[in-house]
């Protein structure tokens, strides 16, 4: 983890900081290998020029950190112990105080900038997220390897999920199965909280799943993913339970042909909006772009969402060893939707597909 501790440093020092204090679980972890949720109680990671790195976290869990690979600093405190006092009370010994110290402005609370700056207040504090997430755009080889086998998993859940279907059965009934599946894998958590949406609910892009009962003709979408080490999978599929109307067809048709051009269109020098633009033309064209309520996807690694977003209006050139999703979706009230996601890796050629269920229409007899 030293080389992405050096090489945010590095980024750092571009905007003159000296120092930074990173809390975000997510990149905690990028940076230390170690996942904790923390709930109430801080933990960070403080890097300060000339200064081995430093873990801030609670005494009980320095034991795990040391055993998740953290081979620097442990700043640890008990539970009655103020833990900005120990870190101020370290660094004095260490005779260091920062001078200019970028921060996680997308995350820390007023509370959490306030304590902070009532531990250091004659700092200068600038924003650390953009150079973090620049860090976290571009995927290694390792990294790479994570994202696969968390797709590979998720294709065995919509797989799971798909041979559960059958009349009557209800949507929490399909995800208990499908999850259960995933567990004796040895998944210990997903991703986001699993979607099984039913006929006219399929037309709620976030709707939650409930005791509606499948029933004959319906559509059927399956939305879930894994944490897999760490990293996150994300794949949206839809299916037919028995025969679909024609227009039905047409909608899923016209979604897995702007996804196809999309994932066709996800080289490396194309912009990312360029990418919305050409899945939101062709379902216009189609006739259904009022249907099309969201953007075309989003960077996926450690987190399910993390940058980029990808709408419309982001320039932002795709770069080998990104990792996101492409997920176009037509949603008509009463009729129902269709979303088709998969992952996808960029290279220098053609862009790596990692969820592989297949994409053409099922129809479940």
């Amino acid at each position: 983890m030293l080389d992405r501790i050096d090489n945010l440093l590095a980024e750092l020092k571009k905007q003159q900081a000296d120092s930074c204090f990173i809390s975000s679980t997510a990149n905690v972890y990028y940076l230390s290998g170690y996942y904790t949720d923390p709930h109430e109680r801080i933990i960070g990671i403080i890097l300060v020029d000339q200064l081995d790195p430093i873990f801030l976290l609670p005494k009980m869990e320095e034991k795990d950190a040391r055993e998740a690979g953290w081979k620097h600093l442990i700043v640890g405190y008990y539970d009655h112990e103020n833990p900005w006092h120990c870190l101020q009370e370290f660094l004095k010994k260490q005779e260091k105080q920062p001078a200019v110290m970028a921060i996680e402005k997308n995350h820390l609370t007023i509370q959490r900038y306030n304590e902070l700056q009532e531990t250091f207040p004659n700092v200068t504090y600038t924003d650390a997220t953009e150079a973090i997430q620049n860090l976290r755009l571009i995927k290694t080889k390792k990294e790479h390897d994570l994202l696969r086998t968390a797709a590979e998993l998720a294709d065995f859940g919509v797989k799971t999920g798909v041979e559960a279907l059958k009349e009557g059965v209800t949507e929490l009934e399909v995800v208990a199965t499908l999850e259960h599946a995933l567990k004796k894998q040895g998944i210990r958590e997903m991703s986001f909280q699993t979607m099984v949406l039913f006929g006219p609910k399929t037309a709620s892009p976030h709707g939650n799943p409930d005791k509606t009962k499948l029933e004959k003709n319906n559509l059927v979408l399956f939305d879930l993913g894994v944490i897999y080490e760490g990293y996150c999978s994300d794949i949206t599929r839809t299916v037919a339970f028995g025969n679909i109307t024609d227009q039905q067809k047409h909608i899923y048709d016209t979604v897995l042909g702007a996804q196809e051009r999309a994932v066709e269109a996800s080289k490396a020098g194309t912009a990312v909006g360029e990418l919305d633009k050409i899945a939101r033309n062709y379902i216009t064209e189609q006739g259904y772009g009022e249907y099309f309520t969201h953007r075309l996807g989003h960077g996926l690694g450690i987190e399910t969402h993390e940058y980029p977003s990808m709408h419309s209006e982001n320039t932002l050139p795709i770069e080998p060893g990104m990792c996101f999703t492409i997920e176009p979706g037509i949603y008509v009230p009463e009729v129902g939707g269709v979303r088709i996601e998969d992952m996808l890796f960029t290279t220098n050629y053609m862009p790596i597909e990692l969820t592989k269920y297949p994409k053409t229409l099922q129809i479940i007899s």
